[in-house]
C-alpha cells in the first residue's frame, strides 16, 4: 500500500512543479520581450518587472526545481547578454538578477559554463594598460561578488572553468577599486578551497597579482592579500613559497598590527599544514620566529602558540629519530635565563637542524643599510640561539664576527639584541671556546664592540665555569694593547663593563686578579674625560674593595700601589705629556692618598727622571702641578709613613734646583713658576725641620733670588715669601756675604707692579732687619742698614696707602738697630715728602723709644 501512495505523492509533486514552471514561463514570456527593446528606459522597466517577479519566485517555500527550467532556458542567456548593456543601470539590475537566480536555482552548477566566460569577459582586461571592460567600480564589485557566489555554489564543478575564473580574479586583484581587490582575495581563497584537486595547475598565475597588491595602501586589502596567499599556496603549488617570502618578510615591518598578525598566522599555518613544508622549514621558520619580538603581545602570543604546535607536530612525525632524546631528556643548561621558558624538544631540533641555512642570511641582514631590517635580524638572532643552545658552538666564529660588526650600529635596538645574543653565548658555550675566539679578536684589533661582546658573554656565563679563567681575562684586559687601546669614551665604558661583569659574576673569585682589575680601573679614570664614567669607575673600585674584603678603595691602593707603580714606571724614559702611562701615574698620585708614602722608592726617582730640563716641558708642568698638590698635604700623601726626609735631597737638588734656573721663553717661565710653587709648598709644610730648611736655603737661595726678576707675578710673590721663610729659619746663620746680597734684591721688589709682591718684599725686608738684630757684630751692617733706611723712606711717599703703612711698620720695627741713623735720615727728608705725616709719625715713634731707653 505504501508504494502506490508514494507514487501518488511524487506524481502530485511533479504535477505541481510542472504547473509552477508553466506559470513562471508564461509570466516571463510577457516580460522578456521588453529586454530586447532599443529604449534604455524600456529595458530598465522590463528588468525591474523581472526583479519583482523573481523576488516572488524565490520567496520562502517556492519550489526551486520549478524555477530551474525557466531560469536556465529563458532568463540566464538574456541576463548574461545584458551584462554588456550600454546603460549602467541595466547592467546593475542584470547582475542583481543573476545573483537572485543563482541563489534560487536548484542546480546552480548548470549555469557555470555560460556564467564564468561572461564574468571573465566583463572583468578581465585584454592588456594591463587598458581599462577593464566594465567601467563602473560598484558594478565590478557586484560581478566579483557574483563570481564568489558561483564558486561557493559550484564547488568542485568549477574545475573545468578554472581558466575563466582565474582570468577574472587576476583582473580583480589588480582593480583600482580597493573593495574589488578585497573581494577578489576572498574569492581566490574560496576557489582554492573549492577545487583542491585541480587548483594547483592555476595557482601560480594568481601569485603575481597578489604580490603586486600586498603593499596596497589600505591595510584591510593587505590583510586580505596575505590570507588569500596563504590559502592559494596551501591548496596550490608549494613552489610559489619562494616567490612570496620576501614580500611576507616586508610585511613584518608593517605599521598595522593586523597585517603582521596575518603574516604570523599564515606562516604558522604553512608550517603546520603545507604539503611540502619540510622543503621550506629553513625559510618559513625565521618568519614565524621574528614575531616573537613583535611589539604587540597578541602577535607574540600567536607566534608562540603556533611555534609550539609546529614543534610538537614535527616531534611526533620524527619520533623514531628522537627516541633517545625523548627517553633521556637533557636538563636545561646551568644559568639558563630566568625570564625565558625553554622551548620544546621539537622546536629546538627544528632550529638546530636548520641553523646552518638560516644563520648566513641573518648575518647578512643584520648589517643591512635599512634600519628596520637590521633591527628585525638582530631581534631574531637571540631567539635562534635560545633554541640552538650548545649547538651554536659550531657556528660561533661567524656569530661573533657578526656581533662584532653589529655592536657598532647606531641603532640602540640592534645593539641591545646583540648584547642579549652574546649573553646567550656565555650561557651555552664553554668559556674555553668563546674566550679563545674573543680574546684573539681583541688582540688583533681592540675595539669597543669587541669589549661589549666580552662583557655580555661574561654576564651570561655561569660562575663555576668562568672561575678558572678570571685571571686570564683580567690579565688580558690589563695588557696595554687593550687597556690603553683607545681614549674614546665608548671604548672605555665598554672596558669598564668587562670589569663590572667579572665582579658581578665571579665576586670573591676575582681576588686573584685584583691587581690587574685595579690597573684597568686606574687606566679608565686617568684617560676618560667624562665625569660620569669616572664616577662609575670609582664605584666599581669600591665594589672591588668589597670583593677583597677591605674597608675602602684607599686600602685597595695601599695593597697594590707598589706593584702598580713598579710596572708603570719601568717605561718612564719614553713618557711624553700625552702618554697614557703618564696619565696613569698622575692618577695614582692623585687618588692613592696615603698609599703614595709607601711607594716613594718608585715615585721620587720617577719624578726626578721626568722633571729634568731635557724632558718634555709640558710633562714637567703637569708633574710639578701634581707634586705641589701632594706637598700641600704631605701627611696624607708623600710623608704618610714619615719617610719623605730620606728623599729630600733628591727633591731639592735633582728636581727643584735645575728647574729654577732661568731659561728663555714662556714655557720655561711657567716651569719656574711651578717649581717655585712646589718649593713654597715644601718649606711651608710641617714636615721639614729647621736644619732641613737651612740646607734647602743654602742650596736654593741663589736661584730663588734670581727668580725675583721673573716676568711672572706669581713667581716673584712666591720668591719673596720663600726668602722670608728662609730668613726666619736660618737668616742668622748665613754667611755675611750671602746675607748682604739679599736685601738689594728685595728692595727692587718695592717698585714692583704688583702690590702683593711689594708687601711681601717689605715683610721679607723686615725679617732681614730682625736677623741683623740677633747677630753679634751688627755694627758691621750699619752702612747697609742706613742705605735700607734711606730707600724705605722714599716709599713713604708711595701713592698706595697700604704700601705706606707697611713700609712705616718696617721702619718702626727696624729702628731698634740704629735709631740715631734713622732719625738723621728722616729729618733730612721730612721737608721733601708730600705726605709728611708718615715721617712725623716715625719721628714721634723714635722719640718715644728714646724716652723709654
Amino acid at each position: 500500500m505504501a508504494a502506490p501512495a508514494e507514487a501518488e505523492v511524487a506524481a502530485a509533486a511533479g504535477f505541481t512543479e510542472a504547473a509552477e514552471a508553466a506559470e513562471l514561463t508564461r509570466a516571463l514570456g510577457r516580460l522578456l520581450p521588453g529586454l530586447e527593446t532599443e529604449s534604455k528606459l524600456g529595458r530598465r522597466r522590463a528588468l525591474e518587472a523581472l526583479e519583482q517577479a523573481l523576488e516572488e519566485a524565490v520567496r520562502p517555500g517556492a519550489d526551486s526545481a520549478a524555477f530551474q527550467g525557466p531560469w536556465s532556458r529563458l532568463l540566464l542567456p538574456r541576463l548574461l547578454r545584458l551584462l554588456s548593456d550600454p546603460a549602467e543601470g541595466c547592467r546593475a539590475l542584470a547582475a542583481h538578477l543573476l545573483d537572485l537566480g543563482l541563489r534560487r536555482a536548484a542546480r546552480p552548477r548548470d549555469a557555470l559554463p555560460r556564467l564564468l566566460p561572461a564574468l571573465s569577459a566583463r572583468l578581465a582586461r585584454p592588456e594591463l594598460a587598458r581599462p577593464p571592460p566594465e567601467p563602473c567600480e560598484e558594478l565590478r564589485l557586484a560581478l566579483v561578488q557574483l563570481l564568489h557566489l558561483a564558486v561557493d555554489l559550484g564547488g568542485a564543478a568549477l574545475a573545468p572553468h578554472l581558466d575563466d575564473a582565474v582570468r577574472a580574479l587576476r583582473a580583480a586583484l589588480l582593480d583600482p577599486f580597493a573593495a574589488v581587490r578585497r573581494e577578489g582575495c576572498e574569492c581566490a581563497a574560496a576557489l582554492a578551497r573549492a577545487t583542491p584537486e585541480h587548483f594547483h595547475m592555476q595557482s601560480e598565475s594568481l601569485i603575481g597579482p597578489l604580490m603586486q597588491t600586498i603593499s596596497h595602501q589600505h591595510w584591510k586589502v593587505r590583510v586580505a592579500v596575505i590570507e588569500a596567499t596563504g590559502t592559494v599556496i596551501q591548496f596550490g603549488s608549494g613552489n610559489s613559497v619562494d616567490d612570496v617570502l620576501s614580500h611576507f618578510a616586508q610585511r613584518l615591518f608593517d605599521d598595522v598590527p593586523q597585517v603582521r598578525q596575518a603574516v604570523t598566522s599564515v606562516v604558522g599555518g604553512w608550517l603546520l599544514n603545507l604539503r611540502d613544508r619540510y622543503s621550506f622549514l629553513h625559510k618559513l621558520t625565521p618568519l614565524l620566529l621574528s614575531s616573537f619580538s613583535d611589539e604587540m603581545p597578541e602577535i607574540r602570543q600567536t607566534a608562540t602558540s603556533l611555534w609550539e604546535k609546529v614543534g610538537l607536530q614535527w616531534q611526533q612525525e620524527n619520533e623514531a629519530d628522537l627516541k633517545d632524546k625523548l627517553d633521556f631528556a637533557s636538563p636545561p643548561p646551568p644559568n639558563y635565563p630566568e625570564h625565558e621558558s625553554r622551548p620544546g624538544l621539537g622546536c629546538r631540533e627544528l632550529v638546530f637542524r636548520n641553523l646552518s641555512k638560516v644563520l648566513p642570511a641573518i648575518c647578512h641582514d643584520i648589517t643591512d643599510w635599512v634600519v628596520g631590517t637590521r633591527v628585525k635580524a638582530a631581534q631574531l638572532l637571540p631567539v635562534l640561539l635560545l633554541h640552538a643552545e650548545d649547538h651554536i658552538t659550531q657556528h660561533l666564529e661567524i656569530i661573533l664576527r657578526t656581533l662584532h660588526q653589529a655592536c657598532t650600529d647606531e641603532e640602540k635596538a640592534v645593539v641591545s639584541s646583540c648584547i642579549r645574543a652574546a649573553e646567550l653565548i656565555g650561557t651555552f658555550v664553554s668559556p674555553e671556546v668563546f674566550l679563545k675566539l674573543i680574546l684573539a679578536m681583541l688582540k688583533k684589533a681592540p675595539s669597543a664592540s669587541g669589549l661589549l661582546i666580552l662583557a655580555s658573554v661574561i654576564r651570561g656565563c655561569p660562575r663555576n665555569a668562568l672561575q678558572p679563567h678570571v685571571k686570564v681575562i683580567a690579565t688580558e684586559l690589563a695588557q696595554e694593547h687593550i687597556c690603553q687601546g683607545s681614549e674614546n669614551n665608548l671604548y672605555l665604558e665598554h672596558l669598564l663593563l668587562c670589569v663590572q661583569a667579572l665582579l658581578s659574576v665571579c665576586q670573591e673569585d676575582c681576588r686573584a686578579a685584583s691587581l690587574q682589575l685595579l690597573e684597568v680601573l686606574v687606566t679608565i679614570m686617568s684617560v676618560s674625560n667624562a665625569v660620569g664614567l669616572e664616577k662609575k669607575a670609582q664605584k666599581t673600585m669600591d665594589t672591588l674593595a668589597e670583593v677583597e674584603d677591605i674597608p675602602s678603595s684607599q686600602d685597595l691602593y695601599r695593597k697594590h700601589v707598589g706593584a702598580l707603580l713598579e710596572r708603570l714606571t719601568a717605561s718612564h724614559g719614553e713618557w711624553a705629556v700625552h702618554s697614557v702611562q703618564l696619565l696613569k701615574f698622575t692618577e695614582l698620585l692623585t687618588q692613592a692618598g696615603p698609599a703614595v708614602g709607601e711607594a716613594l722608592q718608585h715615585v721620587i726617582p720617577t719624578l726626578r727622571a721626568c722633571l729634568q730640563p731635557s724632558t718634555d716641558p709640558h710633562m714637567r708642568l703637569k708633574l710639578f702641578s701634581i707634586l705641589s698638590t701632594m706637598l700641600l698635604r704631605p701627611k696624607d700623601t708623600v710623608d704618610s709613613q714619615g719617610q719623605f726626609h730620606g728623599y729630600l735631597d733628591m727633591v731639592i737638588n735633582d728636581i727643584l734646583a735645575p728647574n729654577l734656573q732661568w731659561h728663555a721663553g714662556r714655557t720655561a717661565a711657567a716651569i719656574r713658576t711651578a717649581a717655585i710653587s712646589c718649593l713654597w709648598a715644601l718649606i711651608s709644610s710641617d714636615i721639614l725641620s729647621a736644619k732641613q730648611v737651612q740646607e734647602a736655603q743654602e742650596t736654593l737661595m741663589p736661584q730663588v733670588l734670581a727668580t725675583l726678576e721673573d716676568d711672572s707675578q706669581t713667581t716673584r710673590l712666591m720668591s719673596c715669601r720663600i726668602i722670608n721663610m728662609f730668613l726666619k729659619n736660618s737668616g742668622d746663620t748665613m754667611e755675611p756675604e750671602k746675607f748682604l746680597k739679599v736685601y738689594p734684591e728685595l728692595l727692587k721688589r718695592l717698585d714692583d707692579v704688583s702690590n702683593d709682591v711689594r708687601m711681601a718684599a717689605a715683610s721679607a725686608l723686615l725679617t732681614w732687619l730682625k736677623c741683623i738684630e740677633s747677630l753679634d757684630g751688627k755694627s758691621a751692617y750699619q752702612s747697609s742698614v742706613q742705605f735700607l733706611y734711606r730707600e724705605l723712606l722714599v716709599h713713604l711717599d708711595d701713592p698706595e696707602s697700604a704700601i705706606q703703612d707697611t713700609v712705616l711698620e718696617v721702619l718702626k720695627e727696624g729702628s731698634v738697630l740704629f735709631p740715631d741713623v734713622l732719625v738723621r735720615e728722616t729729618e733730612a727728608v721730612v721737608h721733601k715728602h708730600r705726605s709728611a705725616t708718615y715721617c712725623e709719625q716715625l719721628l714721634q715713634h723714635m722719640q718715644t723709644m728714646a724716652a723709654a731707653r
